[in-house]
């Protein structure tokens, strides 16, 4: 039987900004220590190349960069290896347009951009699709939204949306962002590969 691979061409984005807030304003959201714990798990487990955090706030930069520091070369980084390994995928940046560039000066060529949403949208390419691409080496980007989503102007600019995972309940669809990634990733990469 052959061996997986490491990693496989996926990056995963998170974005504080530009996101909605509950009324569908353009906002940008705060960094949480464990978004950035437990996506970082599931992007190692998973074999994920990169994890990006996109944020425009200075200070939210400097948070993210203090917990990188204590878990790569401070005192965490000698007390749990499994947790090392996961958080040195993580990569800042301060938009959208640098993301892009790290992504395809990475890979040399756009990936697919795929965006999430809890929501029901047109442009919709399925899992299966998207393992297709997977397959055949083509790298993908794959980008979550913090608050209440992604705004319409990230929405306009992906190649695609992936399905909403749907629950058992018809009234009520809004997981974690770190449930989300840890869904998605199981899907196109758990069974896939």
């Amino acid at each position: 039987m052959d061996s997986k691979p490491e990693s496989y061409p996926v990056d995963v984005a998170l974005i504080h900004y530009p996101v909605n807030n509950r009324i569908g304003e353009t906002i940008g959201s705060a960094v949480t220590n464990l978004d950035l714990h437990d996506i970082a798990r599931a992007c190692r487990t998973y074999g994920v190349g990169n994890f990006y955090v996109i944020t425009p706030y200075q200070d939210q930069q400097a948070l993210v960069q203090e917990i990188l520091d204590h878990w790569l070369t401070g005192h965490g980084s000698k007390v749990n290896e499994k947790r090392k390994q996961a958080i040195s995928l993580i990569r800042i940046c301060k938009d959208l347009q640098e993301l892009y560039d790290q992504v395809k000066g990475k890979y040399g060529c756009d990936p697919t951009t795929l965006a999430t949403t809890a929501r029901p949208t047109e442009n919709t390419v399925s899992i299966e699709e998207a393992v297709v691409k997977l397959k055949k080496g083509e790298p993908l980007l794959l980008l979550f939204g913090t608050a209440w989503g992604l705004a319409d102007e990230v929405m306009a600019n992906v190649n695609g949306v992936l399905p909403p995972i749907e629950g058992a309940s018809e009234d009520y669809n809004h997981l974690s962002v770190r449930s989300a990634v840890s869904i998605i990733l199981d899907r196109l990469l758990g069974r896939t590969f």
